[in-house]
């Protein structure tokens, strides 16, 4: 079959005609195949376009639409194949294909934003639930982010142009192309004014200001580059809805503006560093107290002692260290007995052999080193009794 005449290459129409010439198939699904469409099939990192076709009375939704290498359009329908041969009559989805338009004149722009204002040239970009461009830099400032950022939506502000043409030979060699094109024939170029000139076949706004505005979301490290993912047109509106109602509620609940939550939160946090501080001092007085009281037991210089809180026992075994006594604590939980075991200086008990005892008896889990040891054993288990039982063990 002979490719597909692809009408949304010279006008981004909703509506079209065309005949069916052909049934085809691509993997376990049949298509139909019209001698032209104006509907976009999945390529170049944008989604394919979704719509309907209409035989007579009968209106066939569109689920994909893929092109083959040689260049043919398929459409797969919800439906019999239309006959070959026959008339219809084409309608596009256009949310869909005017969120699609958004997001592919909002790559071109902010690709070249970030050539501009990061010197980060644009490696590869995907237009689906959610839009990103790959560029070649490891890390980008945040202060470059925002230029490139406001520098796109400054192109979008001035309400630009955008070119969609297929340049003869002579005039595509002497344009400013952002990258080389991906094929050799019939060289489509998208030119917003004089800002940005690209090779490609997609489907794009007819001037930059349709667009509304665009957004870096965020940012990762990808295989050596940074991964940037944006919004534009309608995706930008629910972004900034959906942000502007989240930042409503917490403003709700911390009885202040939504322009006032930043401070606030930061002196929630100041406030929460300062009580945490609080806590730890508490529990290292506690600790203190505890070891003061405890005489040593299980042997000269050793305290085996049960407490009420996991945070207690690392200030509890400090505690009894600067007093010279090892630490031989437990604190009970939901799901077992957390221990720590300590040595202090000087003394000769081996923290992680008593651990290995002990473990290897009750069915612990953990581990260490002659000076320090941690793990968990099971619930409903008789520390004092194992743990006496591990420390004869070691004679």
């Amino acid at each position: 079959m002979t490719p597909t005449v692809r009408l949304y290459h010279h006008e981004p129409a909703r509506r079209f005609t065309a005949t069916v010439i052909g049934h085809g198939r691509l993997g376990d699904r049949t298509t139909a195949v019209l001698d032209r469409t104006g509907l976009y099939p999945e390529a170049g990192g944008q989604l394919a376009d979704r719509g309907t076709l209409c035989v007579a009375d009968d209106a066939l939704p569109v689920l994909d639409v893929q092109v083959d290498d040689a260049g043919v359009v398929h459409h797969v329908v919800d439906g019999p194949l239309p006959a070959i041969g026959a008339t219809v009559a084409g309608e596009v989805a256009w949310p869909r294909r005017r969120l699609h338009m958004a997001l592919h004149t909002g790559q071109h722009l902010l690709s070249r934003a970030l050539i501009e204002a990061a010197g980060a040239p644009t490696v590869s970009a995907r237009l689906g639930a959610e839009a990103t461009i790959d560029v070649t830099r490891d890390a980008i400032p945040e202060r470059e982010l925002a230029a490139a950022e406001a520098l796109a939506n400054q192109i979008i502000d001035d309400d630009v142009d955008v070119r969609a043409w297929f340049p003869e030979p002579d005039e595509l060699a002497a344009l400013p192309l952002r990258r080389e094109p991906k094929v050799e024939r019939e060289i489509r170029v998208v030119a917003i004014g004089d800002f940005d000139v690209s090779p490609c076949g997609g489907t794009h706004c007819t001037r930059t200001g349709q667009l509304g505005a665009i957004r870096i979301v965020a940012t990762e490290r990808y295989k050596g580059m940074t991964r940037v993912t944006f919004a534009a047109g309608a995706r930008t509106r629910e972004l900034l809805g959906s942000q502007a109602t989240a930042l409503g509620e917490v403003a709700r609940a911390l009885s202040c503006g939504p322009l006032d939550v930043p401070a606030v939160v930061d002196k929630l946090r100041r406030s929460l560093t300062e009580a945490r501080a609080d806590a730890v001092a508490v529990r290292e007085r506690l600790a203190l107290a505890l070891a003061a009281v405890h005489a040593p037991v299980a042997g000269p210089g050793r305290v085996a002692l049960t407490v009420d809180e996991v945070a207690l026992l690392r200030p509890l075994a400090a505690a009894l260290g600067r007093r010279g006594r090892d630490a031989l604590l437990a604190a009970a939980t939901a799901d077992g007995w957390q221990v720590l075991l300590a040595r202090a200086d000087g003394s000769a008990l081996d923290c992680g052999a008593l651990w290995k005892r002990l473990a290897a008896a009750a069915g612990g889990r953990g581990g260490g080193k002659p000076t320090h040891a941690e793990g968990r054993l099971p619930a409903g288990l008789d520390w004092t009794a194992a743990l006496t039982a591990a420390l004869g063990e070691a004679g």
